[in-house]
């Protein structure tokens, strides 16, 4: 305040509050303003609000396993095309799709086939893992779904894409196994290097009415790796798929 040439009635001015409340916060180290305050007596003090109020910002830090989460979306469809787009950009060394059907990918990213062609091509790894369109998990999804573009239909959208790609060295693609189906059908990860999407499919909801959480790896034994831990596992038990 001194460097500011400001008392504690003409910041309060400034900050819209009573004199009173500085003076509250100046007789007690512990007590942390509202957010909207602290922000306003940063900017008219020109110091960063760590400097002031730090235990603040601390509160505002997420400092468990729950920093892996960069956002959560009530819908699949809430996440914007770009964010996947910038996610499969950005990966250089690991794709790893591990939704049951995978079909919205083909419609949503423009040119997907020459990106996968691409990343493949420059080192990444590629991987693809699908529901077995003819099995039994499958067909009881599609009862319980009841839409017209069945489950078995999506996952043959992503299976004729792939196939019109050609064998590409660097992609792969295998089926869940029967006795994985359920646990895959009910659960989608997308891997992006370090990033995922995971996608927990509720009830009778198909994928893009599902939420959403977007993970960024910050270290061992955290969100991202039980997740990923998870596709990998079925994907060991899965069968590769000739194209």
């Amino acid at each position: 305040m001194a460097d500011a040439k400001l008392t504690p009635r003409k910041l309060a001015a400034r900050i819209g509050v009573a004199p009173k409340t500085v003076e509250r916060w100046l007789a007690d180290a512990e007590l942390v303003p509202h957010a909207r305050n602290r922000v306003d007596a940063c900017q008219a003090l020109k110091v960063d609000e760590e400097m002031i109020w730090p235990k603040g910002v601390q509160d505002r830090l997420k400092s468990g396993h729950d920093r892996e989460l960069v956002h959560a979306y009530p819908y699949r469809s809430a996440c914007p095309s770009t964010v996947w787009g910038d996610l499969i950009e950005g990966a250089t060394e690991e794709i790893f799709l591990a939704g049951y059907t995978n079909y919205f990918l083909w419609l949503d990213q423009p040119a997907f086939a020459d990106t996968l062609r691409r990343k493949a091509a420059s080192g990444c790894r590629v991987r693809f893992l699908l529901g077995d369109p003819e099995g039994e998990v499958t067909r009881h999804r599609e009862t319980v779904e009841d839409v017209a573009l069945s489950v078995s239909t999506r996952i043959k959208v992503t299976l004729e894409n792939l196939e019109r790609l050609g064998p590409v060295e660097g992609l792969e693609t295998r089926l869940s196994s029967a006795d994985d189906a359920v646990n895959h059908v009910s659960l989608s990860v997308f891997r992006f290097d370090h990033d995922a999407l995971v996608t927990p499919h509720l009830a009778r909801l198909v994928g893009h009415d599902s939420p959403l959480l977007h993970l960024r790896r910050q270290g061992e034994g955290g969100m991202f790796d039980r997740f990923a831990e998870h596709a990998e596992e079925l994907w060991g038990r899965g069968a590769p798929y000739v194209m």
